[in-house]
């Protein structure tokens, strides 16, 4: 197969076991591509999920469960961070659905860090609808709103109508547990609304169907019924086999609390049919148990304690064999029940200890993984402490890294690119020097000095931002910045027009206040007010990073050189720029600005030049 046949192939699986249509289809298809000939490594680990995925759909999680870890050594072993969270995150499901929490805790809180560290909201967002699952079944309600709350609002964010409408609905389950059943169907109501809007007619009959479940709890028979046949409907519409299945059993429930027995043994017989053509071995176990609760009760007709026995012995059967323990002991209750009512007390003996016995190890387990859950809750609150810690540390280094270079250059060197070298075919250089600086600097102290620098470039900095220049360097007392990089900027010379217009006047109004304790202040008296010389020239630069210690983005070219001598052969408290540069503005609608020509001038290096001294117009009064 070509890699395109391949991938075809695997999403044609992968919404097999979404629709639930042919679990067993799809693991023969799905074993059948892992041995043959697959090179690339997501194709590869995508399909031992959607196999394990479709094992615990199934009820098969302890089968499940080896397709999913072979996936995450995979994924571990190409340090692929995507396939790994989602690894982890299948993982985290099938220790769910073992009753495993502590460790379906530990792989989907793993899994949520992974899709941090990569920034992917979107695994963010289901990462948090995991964790909120797992506190679900493990009844600590608060946590499960928390993390689905959070899940929600994440998916609103990122627009993924999708996950609001399943986190909505998750909600929903909360309160319906929470015997909160207003709410319940408020949410549930609400999750139906977005799936229609969606089209989405698989997330309209699950919803469906949980508003059936409420209206069950509540009693409310004919409600519940009406919805739990709108859900089979649209199951039915789909070919959702599995969605059937589980609706069918639910009506036959309704019927036992009607005590219409033999409507309810029809539908959970039909459930059964459906169930067992899926290979759904706990749907198997739960309607074979419920065929055999229908024949034990003595008000039906048709009580027949043999096919009771026949069919809760089935059901135990099967339960034993997937470990769903919790369903264990209620069989052997029914049985017990069952055992009683017959006097055969051998028997009833053996299955009412089975209960204590399974009882009281679920409620131990229960406790443990309630420890192990707490402990678990523990440890992660470090972890993300240290995290946190971590993430401050790096993003205050970052912020460092970001005041000496362009962040985009920044980036750049994280990746690993080293020497960063750029050609830009016309950028605009700024220079900037203050006027006799040599003469004033030596009449004050060092401390005095760089407080004064440090305002003045202070000040230059705030202008270059406002207009979106990137700042190069300092030497001495000369300042030079640039427009048009390391971003490309097609207004580069009409930016740095604006901005040594708004520099020359920032400069010239520049108030340095000194602090108290510099002592005697009549030294002040002796520094001349500021002047500044400011110089422009637009053409072509290199631009890059060298080097490995102390790095500088630095510009070279013969356009930097021009800028300078712009700069040097300028005036105090004017803006002098080249033809180059006056042409590059005037492409650009600039109203407010105007250039008087100076004439031809010798400049050094350069030769005869003519240039220009840039102004602001006078705004009118």
């Amino acid at each position: 197969m070509t890699q395109e046949e391949l991938l075809i192939k695997v999403q044609e699986i992968e919404e097999l076991v979404k629709s639930g249509k042919d679990y067993a289809f799809a693991e023969k298809q799905a074993r059948e591509m892992l041995i043959g000939d697959i090179h690339e490594l997501e194709l590869y680990c995508r399909i031992l999920l959607t196999l394990s995925q479709s094992l615990w759909l199934r009820g098969m999680a302890n089968t499940a469960l080896p397709y999913a870890k072979k996936a995450l050594v995979l994924a571990e072993d190409h340090k692929d961070k995507a396939l790994i969270a989602r690894a982890m995150g299948n993982i985290g499901i099938v220790y769910k659905n073992l009753s495993d929490y502590g460790k379906a805790l530990e792989y989907h809180s793993c899994a949520l860090i992974t899709h941090e560290e990569l920034d992917n909201k979107n695994g963010i967002a289901v990462s948090m609808g995991n964790i909120g699952g797992v506190y679900h079944s493990l009844s600590n309600y608060g946590k499960a709103l928390e993390y689905y709350s959070r899940s929600l609002a994440l998916h609103e964010e990122l627009g993924n109508t999708s996950g609001v409408a399943n986190n909505t609905g998750n909600i929903g389950n909360v309160y319906m547990h929470l015997s909160d059943y207003e709410k319940a169907l408020e949410y549930h109501s609400r999750a139906i609304m977005i799936h229609e809007e969606l089209g989405n007619t698989s997330g309209v009959a699950i919803y469906a169907g949980n508003i059936g479940n409420v209206y069950s709890l509540l009693l409310k028979h004919d409600k519940a019924l009406e919805y739990y046949n709108r859900a089979l409907t649209l199951h039915e519409e789909l070919g959702d086999t599995s969605g059937m299945a589980l609706c069918i059993g639910n009506i036959g429930t309704v019927y036992i609390e009607l005590s219409d027995y033999g409507k309810a043994l029809e539908y959970f017989i039909r459930a059964l049919t459906l169930d067992e053509a899926l290979g759904n071995k706990s749907g198997v176990a739960i309607n074979t148990g419920n065929i055999g609760i229908v024949y034990a009760y003595e008000n039906y007709e048709n009580h027949d304690a043999e096919k009771a026995e026949e069919f809760l012995l089935k059901a135990l059967a099967i339960v034993e064999e997937i470990g769903v323990k919790k369903v264990q002991y209620m069989h052997h209750k029914s049985l017990a029940d069952l055992y009683e009512k017959q006097e055969r007390w051998k028997d009833f003996a053996f299955h009412h200890k089975k209960f204590y016995e399974l009882e009281k190890e679920v409620q131990s387990e229960e406790a443990k993984k309630q420890a192990e859950r707490l402990d678990y809750e523990r440890k992660t609150a470090e972890r993300q402490k240290a995290l946190a810690i971590e993430r401050a540390t790096a993003a205050s280094e970052r912020k460092i890294l970001n005041n000496i270079l362009p962040e985009e250059i920044t980036q750049r060197l994280i990746k690993g690119e080293n020497p960063i070298a750029d050609t830009f075919d016309c950028v605009s250089i700024l220079f900037m020097d203050i006027v006799d600086f040599t003469t004033f600097s030596t009449k004050i102290s060092a401390q005095q000095l760089v407080h004064l620098l440090n305002a003045i470039f202070t000040s230059a900095d705030a202008v270059m931002r406002e207009f979106g220049l990137e700042k190069i360097k300092t030497i001495g007392d000369a300042y030079m910045a640039v427009a048009g990089a390391p971003i490309v900027q097609e207004d580069h010379a009409h930016r740095a027009a604006n901005a040594a217009v708004k520099l020359l006047d920032v400069m010239q109004n520049l108030v340095v206040s000194f602090p108290p304790e510099y002592g005697d202040r009549s030294w002040i008296e002796s520094i001349p007010e500021i002047e500044v010389r400011i110089g422009l020239h637009c053409g072509p630069a290199a631009a890059g990073v060298v080097g490995e210690n102390k790095f500088l983005y630095d510009l070279w070219g013969d356009a930097v050189n021009t800028a300078a001598r712009m700069e040097s052969h300028g005036e105090a408290g004017k803006i002098h720029c080249s033809a180059d540069f006056m042409r590059a503005v005037e492409t650009v609608h600039a109203p407010s600005l105007r250039f008087i020509p100076r004439g031809e001038m010798e400049i050094k290096g350069k030769g005869m030049m003519k240039t220009y001294f840039l102004e602001k117009l006078s705004e009118p009064d």
